[in-house]
């Protein structure tokens, strides 16, 4: 990957039970930009959610999440070279929190 290449990153979550007010946050490498940066309500695939772009983070919040597998997608931009580390992707019910779950982190090269 090169300083100003476009990359969509990809959250696919599944989910086995119905579940109210849930927040994911996914960490962002400080390599990368958001071109998103306006926070707004979102609908999409019979999913409503409210996503914020925020320094070093994007966030989503749901009222509501019905069971089934469910994909976020947001666009970044390079902007810096180096290695950095992705930081990880959480999700967590915000009034059960004992329902919650995270990904790993990986690494990112920037040419």
């Amino acid at each position: 990957m090169n300083i100003g290449d476009k990359i969509i990153v990809r959250i696919e979550i599944e989910v086995d039970r119905n579940m109210e007010y849930i927040h994911m946050k996914d960490m962002r490498a400080s390599g990368f930009e958001p071109i998103n940066v306006i926070s707004r309500y979102k609908w999409q695939d019979g999913l409503g959610y409210y996503e914020s772009t925020k320094d070093a983070s994007t966030d989503f919040f749901m009222d509501y999440l019905p069971r089934g597998t469910y994909v976020f997608e947001y666009p970044l931009r390079a902007s810096q070279k180096g290695n950095f580390s992705n930081g990880i992707t959480s999700i967590q019910c915000m009034y059960t929190p004992e329902f919650g779950s995270h990904s790993e982190g990986i690494r990112v090269e920037v040419k």
